[in-house]
């Protein structure tokens, strides 16, 4: 068989035609890595600015405040957590905990701190009810039966505070225009792999907390901590409207934001205690977490692309085949990138994972953006022993367990 080859004019054709794409691809990578650049400079402004703002407490505003504490099975700690909410330096306050299970093995642990507190005013609701998909909204729905004061905190049971926590949170709810108070949190873990799991908790996603609030200030809120009004809570539908979102934290900052009230990040900064966890729980944990984002605010999600800057640099130095201007780009993506974690993670945070690993926060954004990649797969996950589907609106649908060895968000 002769030898085939394209003819000149079509060689040339195909040759230019080749490096209109390699330069574009090239364009693209460069635009990527200076966009990422530009949003770390803005990230230490906004860490800049959330470090210099400070913390008054005044003594003459302390209202009643009634604690609702969703619980579900033996977390890590869960006594220690839960223990530190009944030694508040606050003068009246209420710890109501909602269980839906009546052998759920928590309830050990409650009763065991109604022992330990007697003087504290502790109620424990246990109330299979549920009024949607979420259940840890049932359980808070259940609770705030029991509520006796108008102002609310939501917590998660892994989450540890200092005393002076009530004093300190509940002052921006004397101003009438805040309808949500919300904090941001380090976590405390135990393992190599919650270690990885914290270090970009702390310098990936606290980052972008602090950026989206210096931007459009704070239109959503953290587990965490949730202090709010009763009024407030009413006004936008009590917790029926949220019951079957994944993102229910979010929805609870968000919507009062739609009816005229703001939104306020504390200074006080929450202790969160990861679990000990493998890998493949880590990572079903950290997707279900980017699947609350991206559902909630799916275009700011898809933006997070120009946020990578640690992998667009390196993939712009590989393509450029190690050009001066791909280490220039990678070395100042790099630098600025280090600098945001140390000032979020080290500084506003005091994060100890953080503080020991910050050198491997770029094999952290590494893996981060392989779960923000993967996360696009699907909309089913597992949590708990349940499978579960979002839809676009971001509420949940169970679905059947095919394998109960199954855990994938595909």
């Amino acid at each position: 068989m002769p030898y085939l080859s394209l003819p000149p004019l079509a060689q040339y054709s195909v040759d230019v035609g080749w490096n209109i794409i390699g330069d574009s691809i090239l364009f693209l990578l460069l635009g990527l890595a200076l966009s990422s650049i530009a949003y770390y400079g803005y990230a230490i402004t906004a860490a800049i600015q959330f470090l210099s703002r400070s913390s008054n407490v005044a003594p003459d505003f302390h209202p009643p405040i009634s604690i609702l504490k969703p619980v579900c099975g033996l977390s890590d700690q869960l006594y220690e957590n839960l223990a530190s909410f009944c030694q508040q330096d606050y003068p009246d306050y209420q710890l109501i905990f909602g269980v839906q299970d009546q052998q759920d093995p928590s309830i050990k642990v409650v009763r065991q701190l109604m022992d330990n507190f007697p003087d504290l005013d502790m109620r424990l609701i246990v109330n299979h009810h549920t009024i949607g998909t979420n259940r840890k909204v049932c359980n808070l729905a259940n609770a705030l039966i029991a509520a006796e004061h108008e102002v609310l905190l939501l917590a998660d049971s892994d989450v540890r505070v200092e005393p002076n926590y009530l004093r300190e949170i509940v002052q921006p709810l004397s101003d009438a225009k805040v309808g949500v108070v919300t904090c941001l949190y380090r976590s405390l873990t135990q393992g190599w792999v919650t270690t990885l799991e914290a270090l970009g908790t702390a310098t990936d996603f606290h980052p972008g907390v602090l950026v989206s609030t210096q931007l459009e200030g704070t239109r959503f809120a953290m587990g965490q901590t949730i202090l709010m009004r009763q009024s407030v809570l009413r006004e936008i539908g009590g917790f029926e409207a949220i019951a079957d979102y994944l993102a229910d934290d979010f929805q609870l900052g968000y919507l009062p934001t739609q009816i005229g009230y703001q939104v306020v990040l504390s200074t006080y900064v929450v202790e969160h205690v990861l679990p000990t966890s493998t890998f493949a729980a880590s990572w079903q944990r950290q997707l279900r977490w980017m699947l609350c984002i991206r559902v909630s605010r799916a275009w700011g999600y898809v933006g997070l692309i120009f946020t990578y800057g640690t992998v667009t640099s390196l993939v712009f130095l590989l393509a450029t085949g190690g050009s001066h201007l791909g280490w220039g780009v990678l070395s100042l993506a790099w630098i600025s990138r280090l600098v945001v974690a140390w000032l979020v993670g080290v500084k506003i945070l005091k994060d100890a994972a953080t503080k020991r690993w910050l050198w491997l926060v770029p094999l952290r954004d590494l893996l981060s953006f392989a779960l923000w990649c993967y996360s696009f797969v699907g909309n089913t996950f597992e949590w708990s022993d349940r499978r579960l589907k979002t839809t676009k609106e971001g509420k949940l649908v169970s679905l059947p367990i095919l394998d109960e060895n199954v855990k994938s968000v595909g």
